[in-house]
C-alpha cells in the first residue's frame, strides 16, 4: 500500500506517470508497505499466460528475495525509477523515506534493488551508474545500508499512517532498530540471486 498522501500524476511524455508527494513525507516515514492485496507470481506462472499479461506482469513486478514476482495493487507500480531515489527499500517488506520528500516532489527507487531480471539504461541523472543491472544488489548494498540506517533511527518520531499494515512483529523489530537495541537487517536480505533463475530460456 502506498502512503495516502500521493497521488498519481503524469510527469512527462519520456518517463510518464510516476507518484507525487501531496504533503511533506519526512525522513524516516515509510512510503509503502506489501500487503494483503498485493500478488506473486512465480515465473512459470507468469510464461503460461497470454502475452498481454506478461507485458504488465514485465512492466510493473519487482522480485524478491525467493524469486517470486510481486505485483502492487494500488498505485505502487507507478514509482518510478531514479539514481539518486528519495524512497528505499528494505528487508522488512516495507519502503522508507530516506530523505524529506516535498510537496509535488515525486517519490522514487533505485530499481538495483529490485532484482529485476534484465538490465536496462536508464535516464542519465550525472551519476557513475548509468545501467541498472541484475546484481547490483550484490554490489551497492553496503552503499544503500549506510543511507537506511539514519531513516531507520527517525522512524519513531514521524507520523506512520502504514504502521497498521505492518505485522506488529514487523513493527516492534524496527523500533529496536532505530533504538539501536538490535542491528538493522541488510537490505542484501531481499537479494535475488540471477544464477538460481529457474525461467526456461
Amino acid at each position: 500500500m502506498i502512503h495516502p498522501s500521493t497521488e498519481l500524476r503524469f510527469i512527462n511524455n519520456e518517463i510518464g506517470y510516476g507518484v507525487v508527494a501531496t504533503e511533506l513525507i519526512p525522513k524516516g516515514t515509510i512510503t509503502w508497505a506489501l500487503d494483503k492485496l498485493d500478488r506473486e507470481f512465480t515465473s512459470l506462472e507468469i510464461l503460461a499466460m497470454d502475452e498481454p499479461y506478461q507485458e504488465i506482469l514485465s512492466r510493473y513486478c519487482y522480485r524478491n528475495n525467493v524469486g517470486k514476482f510481486v505485483l502492487a495493487w494500488d498505485n505502487g507500480r507507478y514509482v518510478n525509477h531514479s539514481f539518486r531515489s528519495n524512497c528505499m527499500s528494505t528487508a522488512y517488506d516495507f519502503e522508507i523515506a530516506i530523505r524529506d520528500i516535498q510537496p509535488g516532489e515525486e517519490l522514487t527507487d533505485d530499481y538495483g534493488y529490485l532484482n529485476l531480471p534484465h538490465a536496462f539504461r536508464a535516464t542519465d541523472e550525472g551519476t557513475r551508474r548509468k545501467y541498472v543491472r541484475p546484481d547490483d544488489l550484490a554490489k551497492y548494498y553496503k552503499i544503500w545500508d549506510k543511507q537506511l540506517l539514519p531513516a531507520f533511527k527517525r522512524i519513531n518520531h514521524v507520523a506512520q499512517p502504514l504502521q497498521r499494515i505492518l505485522p506488529a512483529e514487523t513493527w516492534e523489530t524496527c523500533l529496536k532498530v532505530s533504538k539501536g537495541e538490535v542491528p538493522m537487517t541488510s537490505i542484501l536480505d531481499i537479494y535475488f540471486d540471477p544464477a538460481k533463475d529457474e525461467t526456461p530460456s
